[in-house]
C-alpha cells in the first residue's frame, strides 16, 4: 500500500508551491496517496481555529505531513482571544510530539553569488540546525494585562536530554550546543544535561558549547565552523533564520519536525509571501527540498530524495532564478526547469 501524506497548503503562496511539489514527487518515481485539509489563516476562515481536532486526527493517522505554510496580515492580531495561523503549528507539533527541529543549511555553489556573504565565506558550509520544538518561552505560561505582560521559559531534563541525543546521532564529528547560561536557568540546566549526555553516551563526538549572541557573531563570520548546532526553541528559531540567509534566500531552506513513533511535518523555512500570491512569481524550490526530507526522514525513500535534491542543484546549475534569487523564473517556470532534470 502507498505511504499517505496529509497536505496542509495552507495559506498566501502555500496552495501555490504545494501543487508542482507533488508533479515533482510524481516525476521522482513516488507513488504516494495524499489527503489535503484546511490548516493556519484558511482554517480560521472557514472553522474559526487555526487546526482542527479532524485535521490534527488525519495527521495522526498519516505516514507523514507536507505543509506549506500559514499566516498573513489578514489574521494579524494583538488580541489574545482572537484565534492566530500559527497557533495551528504550535498545536500540530504538541499535538504530534514534533519535539525536534531539523534544518540543514548547505549553500549551493550555483547560488553562492546570490548570498550576502562572500564566496570564500560560504564554501563548503554544509551545517544541520537541531531546534527543540516543545518547550520553552514558546510553550510556557502567559500572562497579559494592560500594563503587564510575562512568558514562562520551562525545560525539564527528560526534554534537554531527548533533542540533545538527537543532534548527537545526526552529527558525525561535532555538535556545538549554544545556551545563554551565564543569564538564564534554563540554559544552566541544558548546559549541565548536554554535558552529562555528552560524557555518558556520546564520547567520540566532540562538543562545544556556546552563548547564542556568540553563535550569532559566528554564524556569520565563519559558518563552516558549524556542523550540528543544538540549541533551545527560541534560539534555534532566529538562528536557523539567521542561518538560511548564507544560502542567498530564505525561499531555498526546508525543514523537518520530527518526534517519537507518530508522523514528521515537513515544510519550507519561508513564510506565506502574502505580497506575492497570486501573481505565480513565488519560489517552490524550499517546498521540492522539504517534500525530499519528507522522503528521507519521513519515509525512508532516500534513493528519491537524493534524485528530488540533485534535480534542484542541476537546475540552478543551468541558470534557473526566480525573483527572490535576483532573476524571473515564475513558479511554473522553475517547476519545468526541476523536471526536466527528473
Amino acid at each position: 500500500m502507498a505511504p499517505h501524506v496529509v497536505l496542509l497548503p495552507g495559506d498566501g503562496i502555500g496552495p501555490e508551491i504545494t501543487t508542482p511539489t507533488l508533479d515533482v514527487l510524481n516525476a521522482a518515481g513516488v507513488e504516494l496517496e495524499y489527503e489535503e485539509h484546511l490548516f493556519g489563516g484558511a482554517s480560521i476562515d472557514a472553522h474559526g481555529t487555526a487546526l482542527t481536532d479532524e485535521t490534527l486526527d488525519a495527521c495522526k493517522r498519516a505516514d507523514a505531513v507536507l505543509l506549506a505554510a500559514v499566516g498573513g496580515p489578514k489574521w494579524d492580531t494583538t488580541d489574545p482571544d482572537k484565534p492566530r495561523p500559527e497557533q495551528g503549528l504550535l498545536g500540530m507539533r504538541k499535538g504530534l510530539g514534533l519535539f525536534a527541529n531539523l534544518r540543514p543549511v548547505k549553500p549551493i555553489p550555483a547560488l553562492y553569488d546570490a548570498s550576502p556573504l562572500k564566496r570564500e565565506l560560504i564554501d563548503q558550509t554544509d551545517l544541520m540546525v537541531v531546534r527543540e520544538l516543545t518547550g520553552g518561552i514558546y510553550f510556557g505560561d502567559k500572562t497579559r494585562t494592560k500594563d503587564r505582560a510575562s512568558d514562562d521559559c520551562v525545560y525539564t531534563r527528560a526534554e534537554v536530554e531527548r533533542i540533545a541525543r538527537v543532534a548527537f546521532n545526526t552529527a558525525k564529528s561535532r555538535v556545538t550546543s549554544v545556551d545563554k547560561a551565564n543569564i538564564l536557568e534554563t540554559s544552566r540546566l541544558w548546559r549541565e544535561v548536554v554535558r552529562e549526555l555528552h560524557s555518558n553516551e556520546f564520547p567520540n563526538i566532540e562538543l562545544e558549547h556556546l552563548l547564542v549572541d556568540n553563535a550569532a557573531m559566528k554564524l556569520i563570520a565563519a559558518p563552516r565552523h558549524f556542523e550540528v548546532i543544538l540549541t533551545e526553541n527560541m534560539f534555534g528559531d532566529i538562528l536557523s533564520d539567521e542561518a538560511a540567509m548564507l544560502t542567498g534566500s530564505i525561499g531555498m531552506l526546508p525543514s523537518a519536525s520530527l518526534g517519537g513513533d507518530g508522523p514528521g511535518l515537513f515544510e519550507p523555512v519561508h513564510g506565506s509571501a502574502p505580497d506575492i500570491a497570486g501573481t505565480g512569481a513565488a519560489n517552490p524550490l524550499a517546498m521540492f527540498l522539504s517534500a525530499a526530507l519528507m522522503l528521507r526522514h519521513g519515509l525512508g525513500m532516500e534513493a528519491q530524495a537524493a534524485s528530488v535534491e540533485s534535480a534542484v542543484e542541476r537546475a540552478l546549475a543551468d541558470g534557473l532564478r526566480t525573483r527572490d534569487l535576483g532573476g524571473t523564473a515564475t513558479t511554473s517556470e522553475a517547476t519545468q526547469a526541476v523536471l526536466k532534470h527528473l
